[in-house]
């Protein structure tokens, strides 16, 4: 047992993990960080980081094999060739839809922080307040002011590009200097500024960092994120809290380590250790820490509470409140509007910006009244057309060739981010009639948008297209491609936060009621949604909880 026990163990390793044990190991205590899939090295994995698109052999398409191997990721974009391997394989790692639901994970080190989107947006109190305001679910256990000190914590360490608006639904923050809007978006954020009095377009909040910073390289408008970034020019476990944590000597990786459950005492009230499951070997292994951070990411974290059951919790650790596996939310989009853009035509783009721009929320507030509740947020850019765009009438020889040559009109498009509530009913349970790999029962999913967010839906078209027109573009669209929760990948809930152990999993400093030495910070915590991109909020939460835990643990308290 002594050779398998540590002071921390962190379960994960994407953003919240990494972070977790980023600030566990510079706070001195000896930790390991479990993760279930393969590791992957800063620079020398990222295979495909410096290719051209001819160097892929289906020009990073998908092929009819991916398509058959591959039938969830096959819904969206994330079905290409040239991050396969950062996707979970949905034939090793299956899954149940009651109700259809789109779940594209990543399993290795670094989990998800190598491929998302790194739009990073602070909550307000607009959002920490809006359960209790609204009567939905429970009330966040914590407000802006005790979270904003924490924000500014991790943006100084992560980089978060962006400008100051002083918008008091969207808090600004720690900034490196913004990158910058194209001509086509500062004339449509300077005619939406003229027209509304609450609307605002600003460049995007990006966790790509546009000055050199702890190592790594400023942003150099690749946009080739998702491949692994060589210049650790956006944040991710590799760039950024990996090369932290190892540099204090205080932690252990291994990766291929399925934990299967957490192991809980009966007599001292705690979690003494967990189990693990080798990915290679199939062996069983036992880990053992004081205390334990559970980050295997939102849905992944609430399957190793569920899968802990024992005869004192049957419904799995953290489930004496019947809220484990409930209130699970993402955020709905694929709608807004879409138009052309006259009068620039002299005018081009520099580089590839990895970053597009935002348009914060502003239903229901300020004094506004819908026929729903909550809000949206949009995401968006201008931009020129390329080559691949269709000229009907001239579709072959020469003079289609020229016209090709030359960059196409202006368009800009706008795309809806809503916030999705915290239904009850939208649950996660065990279902232990299907296996995967690895012989363990797998989640079934039984949740859906409801009437809420497709009224919001009308006015995430609606208001684009005002915008737009009112903009000035021309032949302007709206757009409603339909969703399917999951798409956004912004899984949230399942293990909420809250001020009482009857109606929440956690306490207001993310510890399980049931086991206080088990702190959940990653989305699986989260008692809304709001309508940002939440991992901001999930590096924010962890650093708090781990200076919370390392407190307790000196005061013998956990």
């Amino acid at each position: 047992m002594e050779k398998n026990t540590y002071d921390a163990i962190v379960i994960g390793s994407g953003i919240s993990g990494g972070w977790a044990a980023k600030e566990l190991t510079e706070k001195g205590l000896k930790t390991i960080m479990l993760e279930r899939g393969r590791n992957v090295e800063h620079i020398k994995d990222y295979v495909n980081a410096n290719k051209a698109p001819w160097e892929y052999e289906h020009r990073g398409g998908k092929t009819q094999e991916m398509i058959a191997n591959y039938p969830v990721l096959k819904r969206d974009y994330t079905l290409n060739e040239t991050n396969l391997s950062y996707w979970a394989s949905d034939k090793d790692s299956p899954y149940v839809e009651i109700k259809p639901f789109d779940w594209f994970r990543g399993y290795q080190v670094g989990g998800r922080s190598l491929m998302w989107g790194r739009q990073s947006y602070r909550l307000s109190d607009f959002d920490f307040e809006a359960n209790a305001k609204d009567g939905i679910a429970v009330d966040w256990p914590v407000r802006y002011k005790e979270m904003a000190p924490w924000y500014s914590y991790v943006e100084k360490f992560a980089g978060i590009s962006g400008s100051k608006e002083g918008l008091p639904q969207l808090p600004d923050g720690e900034f490196m200097p913004p990158m910058e809007m194209n001509v086509v978006e500062k004339d449509v954020a300077a005619r939406i500024k003229k027209n509304y009095a609450h609307r605002r377009m600003v460049i995007g909040r990006t966790a790509n960092i546009t000055m050199p910073h702890h190592n790594r390289v400023n942003c150099q408008y690749r946009n080739k994120c998702w491949l692994g970034c060589p210049f650790g020019s956006y944040f991710s476990t590799q760039s950024a809290t990996l090369p932290a944590a190892v540099a204090t000597g205080n932690l252990t990786l291994r990766p291929f380590s399925i934990v299967t459950r957490i192991l809980y005492d009966k007599d001292t009230k705690r979690a003494k250790g967990v189990e693990v499951l080798d990915a290679e070997t199939n062996q069983t292994i036992e880990y053992f820490a004081k205390v334990i951070f559970l980050n295997a990411s939102t849905l992944n974290s609430t399957w190793i509470l569920m899968n802990s059951a024992t005869d004192v919790w049957p419904g799995g650790l953290g489930s004496s409140s019947g809220e484990l596996g409930h209130n699970l939310m993402d955020h709905h989009f694929r709608a807004g509007a879409h138009g052309d853009v006259e009068g620039f035509e002299d005018k081009y783009v520099y580089g590839r910006r990895a970053n597009g721009i935002y348009i914060p929320r502003f239903r229901n507030l300020f004094g506004d009244k819908r026929d729903y509740i909550r809000g949206f947020g949009y995401q968006g850019s201008a931009g020129r057309e390329g080559w691949s765009r269709d000229i009907p009438e001239m579709s072959i020889g020469g003079d289609f060739k020229d016209a090709l040559t030359e960059p196409g009109k202006w368009t800009m498009g706008i795309t809806g981010f809503g916030e999705t509530l915290p239904y009850h009913d939208n649950q996660v349970t065990i279902d232990k009639t299907k296996k995967d790999k690895w012989g363990l029962p797998v989640l079934a999913f039984d949740a859906s948008i409801r009437d809420n967010e497709q009224k919001m839906r009308i006015d995430m078209m609606q208001d684009g297209l005002e915008m737009l027109e009112k903009a000035g573009l021309k032949n302007v669209r709206t757009y409603n491609n339909g969703y399917t929760l999951g798409g956004g990948i912004h899984e949230m809930g399942t293990a909420r936060m809250g001020r009482d152990p009857k109606t929440s999993v956690l306490n207001g400093h993310n510890q399980v009621w049931d086991a206080p030495n088990v702190y959940v910070t990653d989305g699986a915590a989260m008692t809304s949604a709001a309508c940002q991109n939440p991992s901001l909020t999930y590096m924010a939460l962890t650093a708090r909880a781990v200076d919370h835990a390392v407190s307790e643990l000196k005061k013998q308290n956990i």
